[in-house]
C-alpha cells in the first residue's frame, strides 16, 4: 500500500508537470479577460469539478479577483440569475461533454457572458463553445481502475492556482493585500497584529538606576515578567532579567548593598509599539530572548512585550 500510495502521487505529478506543456497564449489571454472584466469571476462545474470550481473562487477571493461559484446542475434551475453582463465564466470540466455543460451553454452565449473553458478534452462541445480554451488533459487517473476524478482533478486545482498566481502578479497584490482578506487567520495576525496591541495587557516593570537589589527582586517578581527595566533620568539604560539575578547570587552572596546598576545588562533590545508582533518574534528569536522593551515615538520606555503574549495570540 506504501508503494501504491508512492505510485498515486507521482502519477498525479506527472500530470500536473505535462500541463506545463499545455500552456499556451489561450491561458494568457484567458488571465487579460479575466484581470479587465469590470464583474466577477463566476465559476462553475459539475461533480468534482464543481468542488475544485469552489476552490478555485475561494483562492480567487483571497487573493484580490471577485469571484462566485454556480453550480453547473442548479444554474438552469434558477442560479443563472447570479450572472451579471460583465462577469466571466470559467467552466470546469474533465469530458467537456456533460449534459449538464451542454444545456448550460447556449445560455451563457446567448447572454453575451466571457466563457473560459478549463477542460480535459480539446475536441469536447466545451472546449469548441468556449471563447477560451485552457487544455488540462491527462493521460490517465491516478485511480487504479482509471475511473475516478484524481489526476484529472488535481490538474484542474493546479491550472486554477496557476491563473491565480499570475493574478497576484498582475495586480502588484502585496502581503499586506493578502491580510486584508484574512484578518482572523493566523497570516491575518501576523501580517496586522502590532506590538502596541500585545504589550499593553503587561504591567510595566522599572527600577531606578541606584534602586537596591531588594527593591529590583519585588519589582521583577510583583510585575511577572521575569524582566526590568533600569532607568537613569527617565532614559532605558539597562535590564535586569531572571537570569541576571540567579548569576547575582552566584558572585554576591550578599547582595544587599548591591544597586541596579551594577547588576543590570547595558543596551537592553527594544522595539518600537507600532512594529509588527511578528517582527518582534523574529528579533527575539536573533537574540536568543524572551522579552523586549516596548519604546514610543520619543525613543521612550512604555512597556515590555513577552514571548508568551506573541504566542498565546497564534503568533509563531
Amino acid at each position: 500500500m506504501i508503494e501504491k500510495a508512492k505510485q498515486v502521487l507521482q502519477n498525479e505529478a506527472d500530470a500536473i508537470l505535462r500541463l506545463k506543456e499545455l500552456i499556451d497564449e489561450q491561458f494568457t489571454q484567458s488571465l487579460e479577460l479575466i484581470f479587465h472584466a469590470k464583474g466577477r469571476i463566476v465559476v462553475t462545474g459539475i461533480g468534482k469539478s464543481a468542488i475544485i470550481a469552489q476552490k478555485m473562487v475561494a483562492t480567487f477571493n483571497s487573493t484580490g479577483t471577485p469571484a462566485i461559484f454556480m453550480h453547473a446542475a442548479e444554474a438552469i434551475h434558477g442560479d443563472l440569475g447570479i450572472i451579471q453582463p460583465d462577469d466571466v465564466v470559467i467552466c470546469l470540466s474533465k469530458s467537456g461533454n456533460t449534459p449538464e455543460i451542454s444545456v448550460l451553454m447556449p445560455f451563457l452565449k446567448r447572454s453575451g457572458n466571457k466563457i473560459i473553458a478549463i477542460v480535459g478534452n480539446p475536441n469536447s462541445f466545451l472546449a469548441r463553445e468556449a471563447d477560451y480554451f485552457i487544455n488540462c488533459a491527462v493521460e490517465k487517473e491516478a485511480c487504479p481502475n482509471n475511473l475516478a476524478p484524481t489526476s484529472s482533478s488535481t490538474a484542474q486545482l493546479a491550472i486554477g492556482d496557476a491563473l491565480a498566481a499570475c493574478l497576484i502578479e498582475m495586480r502588484g497584490f502585496t502581503a499586506e493585500d493578502f491580510a486584508k482578506y484574512h484578518p482572523g487567520g493566523i497570516l491575518g495576525k501576523r501580517l496586522y497584529t502590532t506590538v502596541k496591541e500585545l504589550y499593553q495587557f503587561n504591567q510595566v516593570p522599572a527600577v531606578q538606576y541606584n534602586a537596591l537589589m531588594k527593591e529590583v527582586i519585588f519589582e521583577i517578581s510583583s510585575k511577572m515578567l521575569g524582566i526590568t527595566a533600569v532607568l537613569k533620568e527617565g532614559k532605558l539604560i539597562g535590564c535586569i532579567t531572571d537570569g541576571d539575578l540567579r548569576r547575582m547570587l552566584e558572585r554576591y552572596p550578599d547582595y544587599g548593598t548591591l544597586t541596579a546598576e551594577q547588576v543590570m545588562s547595558p543596551n537592553p533590545k527594544t522595539i518600537h509599539e507600532n512594529i509588527l508582533a511578528a517582527e518582534a518574534l523574529e528579533l527575539m528569536k536573533q537574540n536568543n530572548i524572551t522579552s523586549l522593551f516596548v519604546v514610543d515615538q520619543q525613543n521612550q520606555y512604555i512597556g515590555v512585550i513577552h514571548l508568551h503574549n506573541i504566542i498565546k495570540e497564534g503568533i509563531y
